[in-house]
């Protein structure tokens, strides 16, 4: 693999740098002269994205999944700024989610490019609410209680890959089960839950550590005095994953979602389905078929309520950087470090890290800039 030299600004400190890379490790991050065409070519770490249910319209859901199918999404994803991401199965028949699971991460090991890709699990479900608007667009008559042996078999079934598992602390045995998970290394996020506070508080004492895309996966009215908004803003120890595309979340709660809690404790997720990196269309998540407009809205036929998203993870920053009236640089890291960070990574512009990064090339009138992705030192283009 050839050395790889590129010059442009940093991110995070503004100034001009020469990053060096070889066999796909950074080695070197330099001061470096003024850059060409001043503030227009940046360079910035990949995005990671911890809920990913399909893309480019494949879907994780269906079964008989190929090398070809989870390339093609793969590929896709790293075109739009994400080199990592945890391979999301939502809420199934139990038999038919871990026979999914055993098969795509089967088909993960034997490929290299899929290893470095897909870094781990997200289970959401089927230990969430059933309730009409909690429930969301899963299925409620395959929401159950966990087991233990349940428990296990997922972390049996993943062996010691990162996995992440959504769960509702409200139901029967759950509060017991995320202490279990945790001693096995399994990381909980709360959601599609009507918890209480006591109980999002004791699920927080056991070992829960994330909420599961605030301001979704709950009904559209809310009572205005207790609901569980307020009830995460109010419950310290959880990192929250938001979806920026302001259909999920209207600018004016993603605003204050950002004044409430603390700057590392919000992530960024597109929770993408198949349609996401596609034209619109019907597609599928799972069982489910579902329409996607010229708006990006992923709906159920004839249903307003929501199902997933189309959003790209490139495009999740500048919708995030216009909703906050911030600038893209400030906000980047809710898509890179901080997801990342939370499942146990530091990818960082520094020696001896993968070269996993992003290069963004402005042009004046751009609502997105062009973008190179490279992966392990290597680019698609």
């Amino acid at each position: 693999m050839p050395t790889l030299e590129i010059r442009a600004h940093h991110h995070a400190t503004r100034a001009p740098v020469t990053v060096r890379c070889e066999h796909g490790l950074i080695t070197a991050v330099d001061p470096a002269d003024a850059v060409s065409s001043p503030d227009s070519v940046w360079i910035a770490p990949a995005l990671w994205d911890l809920q990913m249910n399909g893309y480019a319209g494949i879907d994780f859901q269906r079964a008989g999944q190929t090398t070809a199918s989870l390339l093609t999404a793969t590929r896709a994803l790293r075109a739009a700024g994400c080199t990592r991401y945890l391979l999301t199965l939502i809420t199934n028949e139990w038999s038919a989610l871990t026979t999914q699971l055993r098969e795509i991460k089967a088909i993960r090991d034997a490929s290299p490019e899929l290893r470095a890709a897909i870094v781990g699990w997200h289970i959401e479900g089927p230990f969430m609410s059933n309730q009409p608007g909690f429930v969301g667009a899963h299925n409620p008559a395959w929401m159950r209680d966990p087991t233990p042996a349940a428990i296990h078999e997922l972390r049996a079934l993943t062996g010691s890959d990162p996995l992440l598992l959504t769960v509702a602390p409200e139901r029967e045995g759950v509060i017991d089960a995320i202490a279990l998970a945790v001693s096995l290394g399994i990381k909980i996020s709360l959601g599609h839950t009507n918890a209480s506070a006591e109980i999002l508080a004791a699920a927080v004492r056991v070992g829960a550590t994330a909420f599961t895309h605030l301001g979704n996966g709950c009904p559209k009215d809310l009572d205005r005095h207790d609901n569980i908004l307020w009830r995460v803003f109010d419950t310290p120890g959880l990192t929250v994953g938001v979806i920026p595309d302001r259909i999920h979340v209207s600018p004016l709660l993603f605003r204050l979602i950002h004044r409430v809690l603390p700057p590392e404790s919000i992530y960024y997720t597109t929770d993408a389905m198949s349609a996401a990196g596609a034209p619109p269309g019907r597609y599928t998540i799972g069982e489910l078929q579902l329409e996607v407009g010229a708006d990006q809205i992923v709906r159920l036929p004839g249903k307003t309520n929501f199902a997933g998203s189309a959003l790209r993870p490139h495009e999740g920053i500048f919708r995030a950087a216009q909703m906050l009236r911030r600038p893209w640089q400030e906000i980047w890291d809710h898509g890179a470090r901080i997801p990342a960070q939370f499942m146990g990574f530091a990818p960082r512009l520094a020696p001896g890290q993968p070269a996993d990064f992003c290069i963004l090339r402005f042009k004046p009138g751009d609502d997105l800039p062009d973008m190179q992705t490279y992966a392990n030192g290597e680019s698609l283009a």
